[in-house]
């Protein structure tokens, strides 16, 4: 998926029907808790912890939870995160990247190497997929913010690279530096925002037919229920007619 698309979109909505909410919270709070430890507990002075704050609000995150998870960073002896980062193919050579945030690397590392095989992939080294993926900021709207024309100009304006709009929303990307100044400028004219995260964004794209879309989906979809995985990318893309099949 090189950026925005609607497959995204089909996909999001097929995630948000399969996870179960306590799983979306639990994610939510260990990035929250993540973030608090490997920089400052203050949102205002750790851009991370903001952006981690904001995914958890629009996901209706109880405040209580975000301030439990803050706390969480600071308690002796607490949980130590790491970032670990697997790459790997799909059906069809798809490159897949995976994000993880674990207290123990050897079972995530065994969880996600086992979910690869069983689903027709092999995961490889860091950087075998990572080189044609870009590293960005995206920032995302509700389709009320305005129109395509004017998101775009607004884009330029805050010093975003591009601005995507569908009838879903509006995606603005930018340096992955300037995540959280390119946000400010956006919130100053638009108001909060639906999310600012950083991504891995496609350079490409690989076309699969139903059967390897099919394989790759149930592999995705594995990979997100698993309690230490935080993000999958994939650079995959279907026809039109495919994608309508698939997301009847």
């Amino acid at each position: 998926m090189a950026g925005h698309s609607k497959f995204k979109n089909i996909m999001h909505r097929k995630g948000a029907q399969d996870k179960k909410r306590g799983k979306v919270f639990s994610k939510l709070s260990r990035e929250i808790t993540a973030a608090a430890k490997m920089g400052l507990p203050d949102p205002a002075m750790n851009a991370r912890l903001r952006g981690a704050i904001l995914a958890a609000r629009t996901q209706n995150v109880p405040k209580d939870n975000i301030d439990r998870a803050i706390k969480k960073s600071q308690e002796a002896g607490g949980v130590d995160y790491q970032e670990v980062r697997y790459e790997g193919f799909g059906p069809g050579g798809v490159g897949v990247i995976v994000e993880s945030l674990t207290d123990n690397r050897n079972r995530t590392a065994g969880e996600v190497r086992s979910i690869f095989s069983k689903h027709g992939g092999n995961l490889g080294e860091t950087g075998a997929v990572s080189f044609s993926f870009d590293r960005v900021g995206e920032i995302e709207y509700g389709p009320d913010a305005g129109t395509a024309d004017s998101m775009l100009e607004a884009a330029m304006e805050a010093g975003a690279d591009d601005c995507e709009s569908d009838e879903d929303g509006h995606w603005f990307y930018c340096n992955f530096e300037e995540l959280h100044e390119v946000a400010a400028a956006l919130e100053a004219m638009f108001g909060a925002p639906r999310s600012v995260k950083s991504i891995w964004r496609s350079q490409n794209s690989v076309d699969v037919d139903e059967e390897k879309a099919d394989k790759l989906l149930k592999m995705i979809d594995a990979l997100e229920d698993s309690d230490d995985v935080q993000n999958v990318y994939a650079n995959f893309e279907m026809s039109e007619a495919l994608m309508e099949k698939m997301s009847a």
